[in-house]
C-alpha cells in the first residue's frame, strides 16, 4: 500500500560506476518500506546477472535502458515506487525511460571520477584503464551529464543520510 504522501514514481539514479547509486537506492528503499510504501529496486548489476548477454555498445545500452524504463513504468502504474539504479550514460536513453513513466524523478549522482575510482572494489576502472574492458563509462566511453536532473547529489559532499532525506523530500513534494 502506497503512503498517502508518497505517490508511485520512478526514481532514476544515474551516474558513474561507484558514484553510490545502488547504496542510495537501497537506503531509500529501506526508508520507504519503514513507511509502508511498496517499492522495487531495479539495479544494473542485478539485472545484468539475469540477462548476461546484454552488451555495452551504445545501441545495446540504449536498448537495455529503454527496456528498464518500460519495466519501471509498468511497476509504477501498479502503485510501486521504483528505485532504478543504472549508469545509463546516454541522455537519449534516459529520456526514453522518462517518457515511459508518469512520475519520473532523475537523480544525478555527480560524484567525481577520481572518487568513483577510489571506491571501485571490483577493480573495473583499473581493468578499463589497462584495456581489459572496452566501452567502460568514464574511461573509454562517455557519460552524458543530465542537463536538467530533478536532483543532483555529490556523495563526497553529502552523507548517505542527507542524500536519502533529499530523495524522500522530493518524493513527498
Amino acid at each position: 500500500m502506497v503512503s498517502s504522501k508518497i505517490q508511485p514514481a520512478v526514481v532514476w539514479f544515474t551516474g558513474l560506476s561507484g558514484s553510490g547509486k545502488s547504496t542510495l537506492a537501497e537506503k531509500v528503499e529501506h526508508a520507504l518500506k519503514m513507511r509502508g510504501v511498496d517499492t522495487e529496486i531495479l539495479d544494473g548489476d542485478r539485472v545484468r546477472a539475469v540477462f548476461p548477454s546484454i552488451g555495452f555498445s551504445l545501441e545495446e545500452r540504449n536498448a537495455h535502458i529503454r527496456r528498464m524504463g518500460f519495466m519501471a513504468g509498468l511497476l509504477e502504474k501498479h502503485g510501486v515506487v521504483v528505485l532504478a539504479s543504472f549508469v545509463s550514460p546516454y541522455a537519449e536513453a534516459r529520456q526514453a525511460a522518462r517518457w515511459q513513466c508518469r512520475n519520473f524523478i532523475e537523480v544525478y549522482l555527480s560524484t567525481p571520477l577520481a572518487e568513483c575510482e577510489r571506491r571501485d572494489v571490483k577493480g573495473l576502472y583499473g581493468k578499463a584503464r589497462r584495456g581489459e574492458i572496452s566501452n567502460f563509462t568514464g574511461v573509454s566511453d562517455p557519460y552524458e551529464v543530465p542537463e536538467n536532473p530533478d536532483l543532483v547529489i555529490d556523495t563526497t559532499a553529502m552523507s548517505v543520510e542527507e542524500s536519502v532525506a533529499l530523495v524522500l523530500g522530493r518524493l513527498q513534494s
